[in-house]
């Protein structure tokens, strides 16, 4: 499957205005300030919206309400608080560091992206890809998830100390990665057509992973990722239904591994600690760490990552150029 290529940015040709929206669903009206160009820190009174096409930048912003960027918009909002929501549609993106958002972030079907670094958020899922010609991703780093994560297409790779309070649950993903991160509940990785790495990290509630394609590989050694380290799990751990292979090495399992109806069957190390035994077929695991990966999961590492700097930094430069021209 090969790479999705950035999107083109629309050109931003305003800076962030004065204006507000007022609509009324009902006999009070609410206000709506529409964010294009770039923004300071200040306090924006009620809701914000980032018009479709149109670039936003924020730095130290306030916001009071929901937060919705439209079609093809994007939102960079850097130490910023949100008190509400943030919902983004089709090829919108959202980029938030050091940014606390009270709320979920929702990733409508063909979102391009979301990438969230040291931020706070709470639930997150991202909508499955359906009709739409986009897949997106959601690209997590040294951040906190109050709630649960919950994916449905694209890259979705948590890294970097992250930590998911729930539970992390994905279906039909291209693939899903956890490097050295914390899930305090279940796990569950279904249908992934790339497959899974879980590396350096811990997961605290029952690991599921079914019917992926591209392997599945818990801790170093395997065909699909480089990493350190196993990780601990703090109970049962099932991988079945698995094409390209199944590595697991140098884990810590609380629970019984169950590996069957792999295809080849798994390869489990002499080096993991399984308190409740194996079950299923196991083929002899290979000491030797592999380090020719499959061409369509190569990438894995940066492709996501690739994507969302490209778009941050022209969603910037784009809101800068606009804020500068009114100087």
């Amino acid at each position: 499957m090969p790479r999705r290529t950035v999107a083109k940015l629309a050109t931003v040709s305003a800076v962030i205005t004065a204006s507000v929206l007022a609509v009324a669903p009902s006999a009070h009206a609410d206000l709506v300030t529409h964010c294009i160009g770039t923004g300071g820190a200040v306090t924006v009174p009620n809701d914000l919206y980032v018009p479709a096409g149109e670039s936003c930048a924020l730095t130290g912003t306030t916001i009071t309400g929901n937060v919705t960027v439209a079609a093809g918009g994007n939102l960079v909002v850097t130490g910023g608080n949100v008190s509400g929501e943030v919902r983004v549609a089709a090829d919108g993106y959202l980029d938030a560091t050091d940014t606390t958002i009270a709320g979920q972030v929702v990733l409508a079907a063909g979102g391009y992206g979301a990438f969230l670094r040291d931020a706070r958020t709470g639930n997150v899922t991202v909508r499955p890809k359906g009709a739409a010609t986009i897949d997106s991703f959601l690209f997590v780093e040294q951040s906190t998830i109050v709630g649960t994560v919950n994916a449905g297409a694209g890259e979705v790779r948590l890294d970097s100390g992250t930590q998911v309070e729930r539970n992390l649950s994905t279906t039909g993903t291209y693939y899903t990665d956890v490097h050295d991160s914390f899930v305090d509940g279940a796990l569950s990785v279904l249908n992934s057509a790339t497959g899974s790495v879980v590396c350096g990290s811990a997961v605290r509630g029952l690991a599921t992973f079914a019917g992926n394609l591209g392997a599945v590989q818990l801790g170093p050694n395997g065909t699909l990722d480089s990493c350190a380290s196993g990780g601990y799990w703090g109970r049962d751990v099932s991988i079945t239904n698995t094409t390209g292979g199944v590595t697991v090495d140098d884990n810590i399992i609380d629970g019984r591994l169950t590996v069957t109806s792999n295809n080849p069957a798994a390869q489990v190390a002499a080096n993991n600690r399984i308190r409740g035994g194996v079950t299923g077929d196991q083929a002899s695991a290979t000491t030797t760490a592999r380090s020719a990966r499959s061409a369509a999961v190569a990438d894995r590492e940066d492709a996501g990552e690739q994507r969302a700097q490209a778009r941050r930094t022209s969603a910037t430069q784009e809101a800068a150029a606009a804020g500068a021209a009114r100087l």
